[in-house]
Parts: C-alpha cells; structure tokens; sequence
C-alpha cells in the first residue's frame, strides 16, 4: 500500500512549501490520531479517544501559533501548553515526536511500560517537552493560572521600553472532566479577575464522560459561566475544521481576556463503531476496530506510521521556531548589556534560586520573650522579601492571620502584575495549583498560606508538588487545638500526621521564633515543597539556632538536663514549651530530663536510621497534640506516645489542651510511669 503522502511528494520535488497547507493538515492530524491509537493498542492500555478526537485543533496551535524549540525544550520565552486533560497523552506524545523533541518512535511503542519515558499520564521533569504532571483533572487548568500569572509578573519586572524578553502565551487543552472539577471555578475565576489575557484554553467539548454522555450529569452553559468571570469566549462548531479553529485562535491571541474556545469534537474519530461514545475513552479499541479505523482513514497497515511529508514539514515549522528563539537570544543579550542589573538579579534560563548569603538576613529573636511562630514567620518575610526579590506569595484571604505579606511589595491585581503579594481569595484548590504553576513556569520563587486544617484543600496539589519537587513553601498556621473557641471544625488533629505521609514534602513544625527563621532558611535551600506549620498563640523564644542543625538532623536538644538523663521528652511545635515546663517539674522531683525539639520529624528519622544522632540510654514521651501513629515508629520499648486519638472541642484554648490531657502533670506521670517500669524491668534482670 502506498504511503499516503507520497503523492505530495512526488508532485512537488520535496518541497513542503508547495504543498497544499489543507493536503498536509489532513495527513498531520491522521498521522496524530493513528500514531495515538497505535501506541494504545500496543500498551493494551490508554485513552485513544481524546487524541483521536483533539488531533486537529491541537496540530492547529502546534503548526501555526505556538512559540517552541524541540531543540530547547526549556527556552525562557516559549509558550507553555498545558494538556489539563492528561489522560490523553498520547496526544501530546505524538506531537512532540513528530516535531523533532527528544521523543524517539521508540518511547511511543514503549507508551506505558517500566522505565520509558511515555508514562500513562505526561509527568515533569521525564519527558522532554512536558510542563507539568497532569492527570487529577482541573489540576492542568489551575497550574496553567499560574504559569500565565508568572508570566505577567516577570514581564513587569524584566521588561523595558526598548527591550522584550518576557511575551510568551499559555496554551491549554482541556475536557469536560477539567471543567467539571471544582478547582477549575476558583482557577478560572481568579484568571479572569487579574485579566490574564495571555492564557487560552482550548476546551475538548465531545459531550462524553467515563460514564457516558456529559450531559447525564452537567448541562452547564460553559461559555456563559466563563464569560462571566471575565473571559472571552469562542464556539467551533467543528473541531476538525482546522481554519475554523485557527480563526478563533486568533481572536485569543489578540485579546486582553483571558480566552476559553469551545471545540466541537468527537472523541475516538474515525473509529466506526466506537466513534463519540464512552467506549472509546479508556480502553484500546481492539484489533479489529483498529484495522477498520486504517481502512476509513486510508492509513498502512504498518505500526506508528509517519508519513515523509509531514516529518518534512514539521522539521521546516521547527527551523523556523529555532530562527524566533535565536532571535530571542539576541534580544535577550542586547537587554542584559543595556541592563545589567536586571539581568543579574533576574536569571530567566534558572529556577529562582535564593541569594548566597540569605541566611545573614534572619532574624535573631530574643530569648525569654514571647511570640506565635505564626507573627515570627511574617517578621521572618519581611527581611527575606529585601534580600531576595523573587520572592512573591500571598493567601487564601487570610494574610492577617497567616501573616504571609512582605511589608512594602505591592498588591498584584488587573493589570498591576509589579507587586508581590497576591490575593488568592478563598480559593486554597486554585492558590496551591496557582503556585505550582508559577514554580513550574521559573523565574519567581512562590508561597502561600492558610490555616493548617485547610490543607485538606490542598491536598491534591500538595501531592503534585511532591511528584513534581516543586520549590513551593506552603504556609499552614492554626496548628493545633489551641486554636480553642473556634472549636474542632478549625482545629487539625490529623492534618499534620497526614501532611508527613506525602513523600518529597518537608513538613517542618518550629517551637518558636528563632526555630521558625531557621525553618524557612531551610524550606527555601532544600529541594521541593514545604510546610511550614506554625502557631496561633504565642510561645516562649528559645535559644536562637544554625538552620543547618535542622537541615543535618531535623532536632535539637533544648534542655540537657544531665549528661545520663533519667528521661527524655521530645516533642514538636507548641508541645515543646510542654515538655520543657514538665522537665522543670520532674527536677523538682530529682529527675533529670533532657528535652529535644523535633521540627523536622522526617529528617530526624533518617538521621537516627543513619547513625548520625543518637537517643540518650533512657525512656522516652513522645508528645505531640495530634494523631501519634507517625510516632510510635520511632518510639522505642518502653517509651510512651502522647497524642489525640479524638477530634477537638470548642473552648479557650489552654482549657482545651487540658481537657484533651495537654498537661505538665500529664506529661510528668508519663514520664514517671516510664521510668517506673524501667527501674523495675532494671531491678527484675539484676534479681535473675
């Protein structure tokens, strides 16, 4: 069978510019589709549907709008593509294959198996090409938010009147799943307040769920609901047609809104039998559907078949995308010659990464006063955000709670993108994907905060941040049933235990002020997400500390007590003030405890595992005001765990800690009966 395209060739000597554009689109978009369902049906695993249905308007923003280099994958200046809907990834595979990024035929056939670089849902930082990991629906979108927001605000930094070296689009592809999920309200919302107008999303409207038709669950009016938070908005009544598609790409580009066009699709095209249903989303289609897709589509029976005319083409759009990059790079150069200072303070080609000597700009606090470690984190801000501009953050409406304003930078907002602190609303789904878009597009280094019973919001981006290691700091204040009146709806027990269970995730939780600075030096040098967990009320400042202590062994000792201790008292957070008062009461009893504080719980497992730091030859209470499970594994024969096995209550919070049993006394008896049961264990063995 001769290979389509071969005509094309032979009727113009070779010369894709001779080609009709509408003969070369229609054999791109086939070679899309064929290349995805090949690529299922050899995994006998994957979403053929959305790239057999989406082929056309996503080849229409590949070959004709968006700014790239399969060369450099990673150029500041390019625009970034978003496919929110990951589950199609065969699509995106197929494109950056055909385009000459460092995708070999080879990973396509191996889509999906140990150790290729085609997994089932495109994943950051494996392949080339892929600008984060999607797969949770509406996370794509909410990141896409981020990237565009970054975009603006780097703009506003960098930019000059005589020179432009931040003007690149964000570029999204998403379904009716995307825009089901909540997060995709709050994202789209927050877009269309701070009028990102150079975000555009592409919407796969095919009408088809897992389940079946959308519509048997949702009959939203999208384009109404997206113009109604600010967006322009486009219809394509043919997602095939791929002037008409480009048409409404277009009108995007140009306009100051953020953008959400409507395509028209149907998803497994050209597959007779499955076409448009639910059955062709999650499933191969099966041989012999598969070989009457081929006969429909005029396709060879060879495997990942990729016509010479459209290699040729696409390895003419990637020379010209190399030529606009060069160009990039020459603007670039003529601006940090006129600029220099820009340009040393703002690396485009590098993540933010923070000052050398960030650590001389911490605050020392002073010992023997007191302060909640949720006003020392804001203390501990402001002098980071003058030695560190990158810097930028905000809250879910709470930043006079979660004190997460640097002092003096300037509110971001419509068209005001120079500030850096960013009023997120009560939105915590769209600030934590917003974040980690905002890292993923480079150049801003982004936190944000809420109270920690509210990571609960977070979570999935907490977890995609994690995956990803995402230089994100998450602030969560309110930690713990101190919280009081609120009561238990405000007061975590099991977030913090449940935060440490996410791997890649530093959770660090201070005891004070001066634990609290070293806590962000740390979140800020260290690689990935953080979470800083800090209090309400106020606590007694400590002796200030190296955060290279916490970075070594995630403890420190705060009261030796004796060189051979009768007992140990570790705790985190506001319990370390706890152990210490229950310390000096054991030594009224003429019991020597020593006191270690644990803000880096993960850390200091690793650093006891290695041998690095080592346990005093005594019993142990292990306290902390939440669920202990995390504990017990580390506690030892013969220690005890002091911990919440219930939710809180609502009344002032000292009442609270001691009706829950967050007591000196409490702790005291524990520590008694450990010892207690020691000396009698001691006293049996010398007897025998």
């Amino acid at each position: 069978m001769r290979a389509p395209g071969s005509e094309l060739l032979a009727d113009s000597g070779g010369a894709i510019d001779q080609q009709p554009s509408d003969q070369i689109d229609e054999l791109a978009v086939t070679t899309i589709r064929m290349l995805a369902a090949d690529a299922v049906q050899q995994a006998a695993s994957g979403h053929p549907g959305l790239p057999m249905g989406a082929a056309a308007p996503a080849w229409a923003l590949w070959s004709r709008f968006l700014r790239h280099d399969p060369a450099d994958p990673r150029w500041p200046d390019r625009d970034r593509f978003v496919l929110s809907a990951g589950h199609g990834s065969m699509l995106l595979y197929a494109l950056l294959h055909l385009f000459g990024y460092d995708l070999p035929a080879g990973e396509l056939r191996r889509f999906r198996q140990w150790d290729s670089i085609t997994p089932g849902h495109p994943e950051f930082g494996l392949t080339p090409g892929v600008e984060t990991t999607t797969g949770p629906l509406g996370q794509g979108l909410g990141n896409a938010v981020g990237m565009a927001l970054a975009e603006r605000m780097l703009a506003a930094r960098v930019n000059t009147a005589e020179h432009t070296v931040v003007d690149h689009r964000t570029w999204v592809l998403a379904s009716d799943g995307d825009l089901m999920e909540g997060i995709s309200h709050e994202a789209a919302s927050l877009a269309g307040h701070l009028g990102l107008g150079r975000l555009i999303v592409l919407y796969d409207d095919n009408n088809v769920t897992i389940d079946g038709a959308a519509t048997a669950s949702c009959t939203d009016h999208v384009l109404a609901r997206f113009a109604a938070y600010g967006w322009h908005t486009e219809r394509v009544a043919d997602g095939n047609d791929i002037a008409e598609v480009s048409d409404a790409l277009a009108w995007a580009a140009e306009d100051t809104r953020p953008s959400m066009i409507a395509m028209h699709t149907v998803i497994g095209y050209g597959a007779p039998t499955v076409a448009g249903t639910s059955a062709a989303h999650g499933a191969p289609l099966g041989e012999e559907e598969l070989a009457a897709v081929r006969a429909a589509l005029n396709w060879p029976e060879q495997r990942f078949h990729v016509p010479e005319a459209v290699s040729l083409r696409c390895r003419e759009l990637a020379a010209q995308a190399a030529e606009r990059h060069q160009t990039w790079r020459h603007e670039r150069e003529r601006w940090a010659r006129a600029h220099p200072e820009l340009a040393a303070t703002w690396d485009l080609s590098a993540p933010a990464r923070p000052p050398a000597n960030l650590g001389a700009r911490l605050p020392t606090f002073e010992p023997g006063t007191a302060m909640a470690t949720r006003k020392a984190s804001g203390a501990v801000l402001g002098e980071l955000g003058a030695a560190y501009p990158a810097l930028v953050g905000g809250s879910a409406d709470l930043a006079s709670s979660t004190n997460t304003t640097i002092p003096g930078s300037g509110d971001v907002g419509p068209g005001r993108y120079s500030g850096r602190t960013l009023h997120f609303g009560v939105r915590e789904h769209a600030m934590g994907a917003a974040l980690n878009g905002i890292a993923l597009h480079g150049g801003l280094r982004p936190y944000g905060g809420t109270f920690l019973v509210f990571a609960d919001y977070l979570r999935p981006t907490l977890r995609l941040a994690a995956l990803m290691r995402l230089p994100v700091v998450f602030v969560f204040t309110h930690d713990s049933i101190a919280v009081g009146e609120d009561g238990p709806t405000h007061q975590p027990i099991e977030q913090l235990e449940s935060l440490r269970l996410i791997p890649n995730l530093r959770v660090l939780r201070p005891a004070d002020a001066n634990e609290t600075a070293a806590c962000w030096h740390v979140a800020l040098h260290e690689d990935g997400p953080s979470a800083l967990v800090l209090t309400r009320q106020n606590l007694p400042v400590l002796e200030p500390i190296s955060p290279g202590v916490i970075g070594r062994s995630g403890a420190r000792v705060v009261l030796h007590g004796s060189s051979a201790p009768d007992v140990l008292l570790v705790a985190t957070g506001s319990e370390v003030d706890l152990a210490l008062r229950a310390a000096q009461e054991l030594t009224a009893c003429e019991v020597a405890a020593q006191v270690m504080s644990v803000p880096w719980r993960e850390r200091f497992a690793e650093a006891l595992e290695a041998g690095t730091v080592s346990l005093p030859d005594c019993p142990a209470v292990w306290v902390e005001a939440g669920v202990p499970h995390g504990w017990h594994g580390l506690a030892r024969p013969g220690d005890a765990v002091l911990g919440l096995r219930r939710f809180g209550a609502s009344a002032p919070g000292p009442v609270v800690y001691a009706e829950l049993g967050f007591t000196v006394s409490a702790v005291v008896r524990a520590a008694l009966a450990q010892i207690d049961t020691a000396h009698r264990k001691e006293a049996a063995c010398r007897t025998s």
